[in-house]
């Protein structure tokens, strides 16, 4: 399996937009260029042709020092059993946060988004559904002081060791009532017309604030979910498995290249395009797909984008980094 893998990577990863006909990355020309190539992966419009690049790149928040602040690594036993296939959305079918797709608007807060993704997750899962949580992304990436900059982007590992030493209240997306501290940065409109604000790439991390929002009868103190311990996951690809079998979803980065805008289905592996940032996200299983093994992977860019908000990114040769710093930790109940 490895071997077709790599004989893919060989043939693909290499190819360029010819430098005399760079192609606007989200044009028509850049689609079919891509699909010409005819890899493991389909591209489509997620993006209008008019969307900023500076609100696309500020959608990549993992700051270039977040490895400095990963928290202590640990190695799980072997032992299990892991199947080929595996989605946390099946094999814990009593928690409604694995299934969810969130939007982080215009903010670069995608370190913030992985992060209470999977805690809420394993708040559930950990409980064995008796307790349900949905942690805020509002709550973190504002009064997270220590987690980086904010919108202008943060560092995953430390809002897990944040988790445990401040805890997070709960909070649902914009405009909704539910939580502590619904998310305050109102959705764009990145993908086709309709009724969302224009997208500017601009904006300011929203205040920190100690008090959950009004009508809400749980104080902000007796609110505050914490983390019992975190942690990083070792980078080899039976690691993350075992840690997203026997713990939960777990919160990854990955450097994003301009063709990943355009993904759809598939298998995704970079076949062009420049760099355009870190990126923070959920892994929440793997599977093996016309031969090919991936990660399967939750974004936080609207149900709109990708495979109704899912990715499938190549599996096993730490592709774009997507196994090099996986951080995750257990609840404290």
């Amino acid at each position: 399996m490895k071997s077709f893998v790599i004989l893919i990577l060989a043939g693909i990863v290499s190819a360029e937009l010819p430098q005399e006909n760079q192609l606007d990355v989200l044009s028509d020309d850049f689609i079919n260029y891509i699909n010409s190539l005819n890899t493991t992966w389909k591209a489509g419009r997620n993006f209008a042709e008019d969307v900023p690049m500076a609100y696309v790149r500020r959608l990549m928040g993992v700051h270039p020092d977040a490895r400095a602040f990963l928290p202590p690594r640990r190695r799980l036993l072997g032992g299990a059993r892991l199947p080929e296939q595996f989605d946390a959305r099946d094999q814990w079918p009593a928690c409604p946060t694995i299934k969810e797709i969130r939007d982080q608007g215009s903010c670069g807060s995608c370190w913030a988004f992985g992060a209470v993704e999977a805690m809420s997750d394993r708040v559930c899962i950990h409980s064995e559904g008796k307790k349900q949580a949905h942690l805020s992304a509002e709550g973190l990436v504002s009064c997270c002081h220590s987690c980086g900059l904010g919108c202008n982007g943060g560092f995953p590992g430390a809002a897990w060791s944040y988790w445990v030493s401040k805890g997070i209240v709960s909070g649902g997306p914009y405009n909704s009532s539910q939580g502590c501290l619904p998310y305050q940065i109102q959705p764009c409109e990145h993908h086709v017309n309709g009724t969302r604000m224009p997208c500017s790439g601009e904006g300011p991390t929203p205040k920190c604030s100690k008090k959950c929002r009004e009508g809400y009868d749980v104080p902000y103190s007796k609110d505050l979910n914490f983390g019992r311990k975190s942690y990083s996951v070792e980078s080899a690809e039976e690691q993350i498995q075992l840690e997203i079998f026997k713990n939960g979803p777990v919160e990854g980065t990955f450097t994003v290249y301009s063709d990943l805008l355009q993904y759809k289905s598939g298998v995704y592996q970079h076949v062009t395009g420049e760099a355009l940032g870190g990126h923070a996200i959920k892994i929440l299983g793997w599977g093996v797909e016309g031969g090919v093994p991936y990660w399967l992977i939750a974004n936080s860019w609207n149900s709109d984008w990708g495979d109704h908000g899912f990715l499938r990114i190549l599996r096993g040769t730490d592709h774009c980094g997507i196994e090099n710093q996986v951080t995750a930790g257990l609840p404290r109940l």
